[in-house]
């Protein structure tokens, strides 16, 4: 009972942490972005939001379970939880709010809602997109959002007794 106790954090550290977390991964895309092309891209202002939300949405979820999987723990095994469920959270939101992005864009060439053919066009398209997110969205977070995650662990383990 302790365990799911410690794992409800404090107000402040969900409102504030995601906010900054977004933050985070929007200075790690917008510096992957100019690192790669120098921001010329024409969808500049789409992609800060996409990271921006992907960070912001995930740390919600990253931050109660890192919580639970770190109580009573030594302190390596908190940044290792902090560290996995950040990332994996931060990479699976954003993918998600891709996918969501990309079949909107090809929901009209879809069938109606509700049917065989359209839930196949649904999975499938969103399946390609999270594919297409690893594939190239996936650099993005480099190298900046690396540093942010060892920062972030870091600190949160160390929170954390």
């Amino acid at each position: 009972m302790d365990r799911f106790r410690a794992a409800k954090p404090p107000y402040p550290d969900l409102f504030a942490g995601a906010l900054l977390w977004g933050m985070q991964m929007l200075a790690a895309a917008m510096l992957g972005l100019y690192l790669r092309n120098g921001l010329q891209t024409s969808r500049l202002g789409e992609v800060a939001v996409l990271y921006f939300l992907g960070g912001l949405l995930s740390w919600p979820f990253a931050l109660p379970v890192a919580r639970f999987l770190a109580y009573n723990r030594p302190s390596e095994a908190r940044f290792a939880a902090f560290f996995v469920t950040l990332t994996a959270a931060t990479i699976l939101m954003t993918a998600f709010l891709f996918a969501m992005e990309y079949r909107i864009f090809y929901s009209r060439w879809h069938a109606p809602f509700g049917s065989i053919v359209w839930a196949f066009q649904f999975v499938f398209t969103s399946v390609s997109a999270v594919y297409q997110f690893l594939v190239i969205g996936l650099r993005l977070f480099l190298p900046l959002g690396l540093v942010c995650l060892v920062a972030s662990s870091y600190h949160l383990a160390k929170r954390m007794r």
